[in-house]
């Protein structure tokens, strides 16, 4: 009898039909933007692209020691094609951010919402034990977007070094396999975000050079402890998600979808960079006169604005092109 993983070429488990590689390729790429990109998940586009229970079952199978080739292929297209659109796109993504952050997050949210269909349609039957999920996700993932909307986050808590990038990683991890958890947005939320992209930017730039010690700083501090982090949380997450899909299914899955939903809070379109008063304290160093002009651009606060006319509608128009862009994609895994 074949165990869940032990299957044909292209299979990964439970009976189900051959996965194309091709499809697994996609979906590796597509989490790997979605890591870039605050407010839409990994796991979100796993299941878009239609192999989200079979890189679930892949990731435990080898946690657990089980190290069937068919599973280890189809990790190695998955992470191998996220790594490649996390080199590639990250440095313009972070741009992207800084300079046009409300454009940025329209589309943001636009994608986020965009995922709702797939998440709802794996947790039908919708029940009682789904709503209920779906109200405490929501209410949780709302609170905290206000609370990081105000100015308040986690990043004096667990501060700026290797500690905090091992966090960084299991961030990244809860939003590979939980659909509705984004990787960007807690990583935002901690403080986290701007540094890993700025850090695989200069990585990036280094190879292009072949300067390697200019490599030497980001990937040491940076980049292996958040590899770290991600391995672990993957292993840690990839079981536990197994176990609540099994033993709490609908509460699971609602929870999930309110999460999902109410991401949208924290990535909400209309805000600014402010720079910097003389006497704030910004990443843990008060601002003077003297070393104002030391601050970049990414590292200034946020703040919400109120948009015109013109800037509500161009909104609108992203926020729908985002939302049939993530539509379009659960397309390929509508099966």
């Amino acid at each position: 009898m074949k165990t869940p993983v032990e299957t044909t070429r292209g299979e990964t488990g439970n009976g189900a039909p051959p996965v194309p590689y091709g499809r697994a390729a996609l979906g590796g790429a597509l989490m790997g933007l979605a890591n870039l990109v605050p407010g839409i998940s990994g796991g979100t586009m796993l299941l878009a692209a239609g192999i989200y229970t079979q890189f679930i079952e892949a990731v435990a199978a080898v946690s657990r020691g089980r190290l069937q080739r068919p599973a280890l292929l189809l990790l190695l297209v998955v992470v191998g094609a996220a790594s490649v659109a996390i080199g590639l796109f990250a440095g313009p993504i972070k741009d992207v951010v800084v300079e046009q952050r409300w454009l940025a997050y329209s589309v943001f949210v636009g994608l986020t919402l965009g995922g709702i269909p797939a998440l709802w349609k794996l947790a039908r039957p919708i029940t009682n034990g789904v709503w209920v999920g779906v109200a405490a996700g929501l209410v949780l993932m709302t609170a905290v977007g206000l609370a990081q909307q105000s100015g308040a986050t986690a990043a004096g808590l667990i501060g700026d070094g290797i500690p905090a990038r091992l966090i960084a990683g299991a961030a990244g991890a809860a939003s590979m396999i939980l659909p509705g958890i984004s990787g960007g947005y807690l990583l935002l939320i901690l403080g986290q975000y701007l540094p890993i992209l700025g850090a695989i930017e200069a990585t990036i730039d280094a190879l292009r050079s072949m300067d390697v010690a200019a490599m030497v700083s980001p990937v040491a501090t940076v980049i292996i402890p958040v590899a770290v982090g991600l391995v672990l949380g993957v292993a840690l997450m990839s079981n536990l998600l197994r176990y609540l899909l099994r033993a709490h299914r609908a509460i699971t899955l609602g929870l999930l979808l309110g999460l999902l939903c109410g991401v949208v809070v924290g990535v909400w379109p209309f805000q600014e960079g402010v720079q910097p008063i003389p006497g704030s304290t910004l990443n843990g160093r008060v601002v003077t006169t003297a070393n104002i002009a030391e601050f970049d651009t990414e590292d200034w606060p946020v703040r919400p604005f109120v948009p015109g006319a013109g800037q509500v509608a161009v909104a609108a128009a992203l926020i729908a092109l985002g939302a049939a862009a993530t539509l379009a994609i659960s397309r390929i895994g509508a099966d």
